[in-house]
């Protein structure tokens, strides 16, 4: 009853702000989730997204929680929009005080990888290939063990080393890396230039074998970027616990990864963070350690 009327409040200071320029109905409410239904001229316009999170404001002033949007659905005269309370950004929050300094050094060490120059560059992208369906833990100790060898190894020698360092995909990391070697100058300019994140990432995921938005994301964020997600189980659960997603389990199509991005970025801009540091916090929350 408590959470209607915080809705049925919510609903009409938008309602005062915004006139009959939108309309604003409220669907359901099931738990921490309020499902609701928008209309209007704002069909037609292309800040479509600016009233969704404005709704979050005028929810906000009658709740004691913060609230996150989890989903839009477009159905072409309307949008049906899921809001879920987001009680957690108290407990990320106070990570900051706990391991703040640890990850303000990661980040640094992340930032120095471009100046260090091409080749490091392209052992990071090696590191972020190996660790499609492998572990942080196993492509770290890969990379300390091969170095350079990234770079002049034959792809048969890459392979036996691969295989011999426990690497459960030697034959196809192998053939990635080495056909990446081709895009090694284009991807250092690229990463040099004025490009976002996610305008690179587009390239790398076209060009690059053995990388999709998740290892295209990991490598950025590990040479400085910090406008790109890296959604892999550990955060696709942290989400799902929380009731932002339902699809845990489930692959990650390109338009699903960037609907979970927009999720990630709603978290970070309520906790004033940058996505790799909301990254680093999570993952040291859901594993308690901070890798990269």
């Amino acid at each position: 009853m408590q959470r209607n009327n915080e809705v049925i409040q919510a609903i009409k200071d938008f309602q005062k702000l915004h006139g009959k320029e939108v309309t604003i109905e409220m669907l359901n409410i099931e738990d921490d989730k309020i499902y609701v239904l928008f209309g209007g001229n704002i069909c037609n316009t292309c800040s479509t997204y600016d009233y969704f999170e404005d709704f979050i404001v005028s929810l906000e002033k009658f709740s004691s929680s913060p609230w996150i949007m989890a989903s839009v659905e477009d159905l072409h005269t309307s949008y049906k929009v899921v809001y879920v309370k987001a009680d957690f950004i108290k407990d990320l929050k106070s990570l900051k005080e706990e391991v703040g300094e640890k990850v303000n050094e990661r980040i640094k060490e992340f930032e120095e990888v471009k100046k260090k120059g091409e080749k490091d560059v392209f052992k990071e992208l090696c590191f972020c290939i190996l660790t499609a369906n492998f572990t942080a833990r196993g492509g770290i100790r890969i990379q300390e063990e091969i170095g350079d060898g990234f770079l002049s190894l034959s792809k048969e020698e890459l392979r036996d080393k691969l295989k011999s360092l426990g690497h459960r995909f030697p034959n196809t990391r192998a053939e990635y890396i080495f056909e990446a070697r081709e895009h090694i100058k284009t991807i250092f300019e690229l990463v040099n230039s004025n490009l976002t994140g996610k305008e690179i990432r587009e390239y790398l995921v076209k060009n690059i074998k053995g990388l999709g938005y998740k290892e295209a994301s990991h490598f950025l964020r590990n040479i400085g970027y910090k406008d790109v997600a890296i959604i892999d189980r550990h955060i696709l659960k942290f989400l799902s616990n929380k009731g932002l997603i339902n699809f845990e389990n489930r692959s990650l199509t390109k338009k699903r990864y960037l609907e979970t991005e927009k999720i990630l970025e709603a978290i970070a801009k309520k906790l004033n963070f940058n996505l790799a540091e909301l990254d680093l916090y999570i993952w040291y929350k859901m594993t308690g350690e901070i890798l990269k």
